[in-house]
């Protein structure tokens, strides 16, 4: 009866030890990396948000993002290179796949009616991809109080990107990862808000 009752409690501890691998390997493998979360909030894609933020004295964040290889992310997987890349993965099409616009599309896996009139998958990474779906902080009005402190960001779903947002993509399971320093890369695609600009709004 010992004997019986151990093999049984070695085989539910067994049993339990798989279950729980199998249940984070299909966490891992099926949830899509969505850089930054909507939490119900709309995507409402780089078109929006180069309304105010192309001027020069907000500082030209949509240019910068423009001049940018994020904003090439979704074309990049259209090119040749990548299309080979792919196949060598048993992917056809990387512009269609899972596994690469994860990290080369912004929003991608958020249910259909988070994504506004005026998200595009050739945006690629935009704006909301380390920033946060913009729905509940676009207006001029909710950036001003952003900006003047009025209002935490987070609150209305702005993100303040981090290392920890960067490497979601920028790993080993990326085909062309080289290694990533947060501080040298992060500098090359700084667009922060000029100074005398958020003077005006306190």
């Amino acid at each position: 009866m010992k004997r019986l009752l151990s093999t049984l409690t070695g085989a539910v501890v067994l049993l339990w030890i798989v279950a729980a691998t199998v249940s984070t390997e299909q966490a891992d493998s099926a949830d899509p990396v969505t850089i930054a979360t909507s939490d119900g909030a709309e995507f409402i894609g780089t078109a929006r948000c180069k309304t105010c933020h192309r001027k020069e004295e907000s500082g030209e964040q949509f240019q910068k993002w423009e001049a940018s290889a994020h904003a090439q992310a979704y074309a990049t997987l259209g090119t040749p290179k990548a299309k080979e890349v792919a196949a060598a993965k048993g992917i056809a099409d990387p512009q269609t796949a899972d596994e690469c616009l994860q990290c080369h599309v912004t929003g991608h896996g958020v249910p259909a009616e988070l994504l506004g009139p005026k998200y595009s998958v050739e945006d690629g990474v935009g704006c909301e991809s380390c920033h946060g779906a913009g729905g509940n902080y676009y207006k001029k009005s909710t950036m001003e109080s952003i900006t003047s402190g009025e209002v935490e960001g987070a609150s209305v779903g702005l993100v303040t990107p981090t290392e920890e947002t960067c490497v979601k993509c920028h790993n080993e399971k990326s085909p062309s990862f080289k290694g990533f320093n947060f501080e040298e890369y992060s500098a090359k695609i700084a667009h922060p808000i000029p100074e005398a600009t958020k003077a005006e709004y306190k």
